[in-house]
């Protein structure tokens, strides 16, 4: 486990600001005295305490399995792609925010993107092709994905057009345990 290089924080923290309203909370010193911190290991970048990354780093490389929340995978290209795994954090600090009616939901799980007769009501203001969460009626985080039109558009839009595409959602937790934690 490392910490991330500086091209690879840049990287993350650019996927981040698309769906985060403010990264400087991410990093900033808690409470207690401790802050949070983005590690590397096995091409998956975690967000953990620091207090805890570095007790972690009597544990070698191979027997260390999982520390803390998994953001998502840097790919051998050199880019970030965001697991579910990052749905809490997202949801937390989340810019812009959609909530699908309970009839939408299901497809939603099932890796369908959000039609606009699904949506039951959207952010003011939310831009073209930016990230957003998807949350329930509830207010339960379902997911997340990118904005197919702004908030000006979708309005006009007939009901069967895409508001948003599917990036990821808690269904994959079922259709890809698999391959979701492994190395």
């Amino acid at each position: 486990m490392r910490p991330l290089t500086e091209p690879e924080t840049k990287v993350v923290f650019d996927k981040l600001a698309n769906y985060c309203t403010d990264l400087k909370s991410l990093i900033a010193p808690l409470d207690d005295g401790d802050r949070y911190v983005f590690r590397l290991n096995h091409s998956r970048v975690y967000y953990v305490r620091l207090s805890i990354a570095n007790l972690a780093t009597s544990i070698s490389r191979d027997a260390l399995l999982s520390l803390g929340t998994c953001l998502g995978k840097m790919t051998k290209t050199g880019k970030f792609r965001l697991h579910i795994t990052a749905l809490p954090i997202l949801a937390e600090h989340a810019r812009h925010k959609i909530w699908i009616k309970e009839n939408g939901a299901q497809p939603f799980l099932y890796g369908s993107n959000v039609a606009k007769a699904h949506v039951g009501r959207w952010s003011e203001d939310c831009p073209e092709h930016s990230g957003c969460v998807v949350y329930s009626m509830a207010d339960i985080p379902l997911g997340f994905g990118v904005t197919a039109r702004s908030t000006a558009e979708a309005r006009r839009l007939d009901p069967t057009g895409i508001v948003c595409f599917r990036q990821s959602d808690c269904g994959e937790y079922l259709r890809d345990e698999d391959t979701l934690f492994a190395g």
